[in-house]
C-alpha cells in the first residue's frame, strides 16, 4: 500500500500520543480526523477543553463519536489507554471503511493483540499490530515501533512515506507486543524500583551514598539524571503506567508465570498517580530536574497522613 491509497487518516485517542502524532500528520498537507472516550464520558472537563483547543489550533477535525471520525479514513490509529485497547477496538470495527488499516498502538498483551485482530478483521478491516519500543515525545511520529499481524508487510511501505518509522517484527500478532511487554518489566519495573528506593534512602539520609553504590556498580547510568526522568514521567503518567504494566501482568500469566513484579510496578504506578491526583504535584513539581524536592512532599504527605 502507498501513502498515497492512504487518503484521510482517523485518531482514536487523542491524548498525547494522538496530538503529536495529529500535529506531523496534518503538516505534511494530510485530512486528520480524531476522537476520543473523554469527549463522551466528560466533555466538559479540562482535558476535553484542550482537546478542542489543540485540534482547532492544528487543523484537526475533531468529532463528537468514533462514527465521525472514522469516515472515509483509511487509516485508523488507536493510542488510547492500555485498558480501552479492545473495547476501542470492538466499537470501531464495525465503523470501518472496507479494507481499512487499523493500526493498534496500545499497550497491551499478546492475548488482547489477538482478540482485536479477531475484531477488526471479522469486520472487513486489516488490522496491524504496533508495539511503540520507547517514549513518543523525543522522537514523536519516528519513535521506533515493531509492526505485527498479517498485514504488517502490506502496511509498512504506506506507515514508512508517512514518517513512522517501524519494522516488521512478525506476521503473527502478539510478537511485537509481547517483545513491548516484556521490555515494560525492566523499563517501568525500573521506574518503580527507582522511586521506592530513592524515596526510602531520602527518608533516611542515604541518598548519596545509595546513588554512589548504584555508579559503581552500573557506571553506565547516570543514577540522577535518570532518577529524575523517571520520578518525572510516573508523575506525568502513573495512571497511565500502571494501566500498561497490568496488561503485562497479563502478558506473563499467558506465558504460564505469575506477573509478580510487574503488578507492584502497577501498584507504585497508582500510589504515585493517587497523591498526584489529590495534591496537584504536577502543578508544584513541573520540571524533571529535582527528584529530590519530590521526594521531600511524597514523605511530607506520608508524613501527614500518619498523624
Amino acid at each position: 500500500m502507498s501513502a498515497d491509497a492512504i487518503g484521510s487518516i482517523a485518531l482514536v485517542g487523542y491524548g498525547e500520543v494522538g496530538t503529536i502524532l495529529a500535529e506531523d500528520l496534518v503538516k505534511q498537507g494530510l485530512t486528520v480526523s480524531a476522537w476520543d472516550l473523554k469527549l463522551r464520558t466528560h466533555p466538559g472537563d479540562e482535558a476535553a477543553v484542550r482537546m478542542h483547543r489543540h485540534a482547532e489550533a492544528n487543523g484537526v477535525r475533531l468529532c463528537d463519536g468514533p462514527a465521525r471520525a472514522l469516515a472515509g479514513a483509511h487509516l485508523v490509529i488507536s493510542v488510547v489507554t492500555a485498558s480501552q485497547t479492545l473495547s476501542a477496538a470492538s466499537e470501531c470495527a464495525p465503523l470501518l471503511e472496507p479494507g481499512a488499516l487499523f493500526l493498534d498502538c496500545n499497550s497491551a498483551s499478546p492475548g488482547a493483540k489477538q482478540s482485536c485482530a479477531r475484531t477488526v478483521e471479522d469486520s472487513g478491516g486489516r488490522y496491524v499490530e504496533a508495539a511503540v519500543m520507547t517514549s513518543v515525545p523525543p522522537f514523536r511520529i519516528q519513535v521506533p515501533m515493531l509492526l505485527g499481524g498479517a498485514w504488517a508487510d502490506h502496511a509498512l511501505p504506506a506507515l514508512t512515506a508517512l514518517g513512522f518509522k517501524a519494522d516488521v517484527a512478525s506476521d503473527k500478532v502478539g510478537v511485537a507486543s509481547a517483545t513491548k511487554m516484556c521490555r515494560s518489566i525492566m523499563i517501568k519495573g525500573l521506574e518503580a524500583m527507582v522511586i521506592e528506593s530513592f524515596t526510602t534512602a531520602r527518608a533516611y539520609g542515604v541518598e548519596d551514598a545509595v546513588i554512589q553504590s548504584l555508579v559503581r556498580t552500573f557506571p553506565g547510568l547516570d543514577w540522577e539524571k535518570e532518577g529524575s526522568y523517571f520520578f518525572h514521567r510516573v508523575l506525568l503518567h502513573g495512571r497511565r503506567r500502571a494501566e500498561e504494566m497490568r496488561e503485562v501482568v497479563a502478558t506473563v500469566r499467558e506465558a504460564g508465570l505469575d506477573g509478580w513484579i510487574a503488578g507492584a510496578a502497577a501498584d507504585r504506578d497508582d500510589w504515585m498517580a493517587d497523591l498526584a491526583d489529590a495534591h496537584d504535584l504536577r502543578q508544584t513539581h513541573p520540571g524533571i530536574e529535582d527528584w529530590r524536592g519530590l521526594s521531600d512532599h511524597l514523605l511530607a504527605l506520608l508524613k501527614a497522613k500518619e498523624n
